[in-house]
């Protein structure tokens, strides 16, 4: 049977892969796919607690609706600088991206 632990488990590795790429990419698209992966992983253990601790409330479920559409408001927004950053710039890797530093 599979339990919380297991869920627990494939959320935690799925955040720490996230936080991997997030700190070892370069390219803003990468880091958003990375940012996406670590905020599934949130959902992933917001469902299961709320599926083995109070089944009879929805609450998980419910924060994990609002947690994709947060994540859709970030890739729409992200997308958008990339798009408009490799318009000005003609790159996406981030460490050339140091224009406002003074």
């Amino acid at each position: 049977m599979i339990g919380l632990v297991h869920y627990l488990t494939v959320g935690t590795l799925l955040f720490v892969i996230g936080l991997y790429g997030l700190l070892t990419k370069r390219n803003i698209v990468a880091v958003l796919m990375c940012i996406e992966l670590m905020l599934n992983a949130v959902n992933i253990n917001l469902i299961a607690f709320s599926r083995f601790i109070t089944p009879e409330l929805a609450t998980g479920q419910v924060f994990s609706l609002f947690t994709i559409t947060v994540a859709a408001c970030e890739v729409t927004v992200g997308l958008a600088l990339v798009f408009r950053v490799y318009h000005d710039r003609d790159t996406v890797l981030a460490d050339r991206l140091n224009w406002l530093r003074w």
